[in-house]
């Protein structure tokens, strides 16, 4: 396990290397951050964050989980073997080798950027953009 946690803090350094130019250019003077995040990683989080045995949108659409508690659920997924998290409830083999990436990406923004909690949105950009398209006609 030491040697998963050491790799997933090279991750994360990676991860934060190659956010440190676009992070320079905004500002962080803002009084209290506000994250949202949308598929993928966050709601796998949310889920076993929720300790749920199958996935399902309408209880991780709109949660709100404390940053702390994501941070925890990455910490442990990083320290468990791809068969472990294969093992896990809404993880399963198609994204047991993915969500540690995603977790070092969601953690490096939120050192970026600290809020108390992340709202969590299972619908993404993509289908928010389709959705405006079809109710104005176009």
């Amino acid at each position: 396990a030491e040697g998963r946690a050491a790799s997933y803090a090279r991750m994360r350094g990676l991860v934060a290397d190659s956010m440190a130019a676009f992070a320079a250019r905004l500002s962080r003077d803002v009084a209290m951050p506000r994250l949202l995040g949308t598929s993928g990683t966050v709601t796998t989080l949310a889920s076993v964050h929720l300790g749920l045995t199958h996935y399902d949108r309408a209880q991780v659409d709109g949660l709100i989980v404390p940053a702390p508690a994501l941070r925890r659920i990455s910490a442990d997924l990083a320290a468990m073997d791809l068969r472990q998290r294969a093992t896990l409830p809404c993880i399963g083999s198609e994204r047991a080798d993915l969500v540690v990436a995603g977790c070092a990406i969601l953690e490096t923004i939120m050192d970026l950027w600290p809020a108390e909690r992340v709202g969590i949105a299972d619908r993404g950009i993509r289908e928010g953009i389709l959705r405006r398209l079809m109710g104005n006609g176009s």
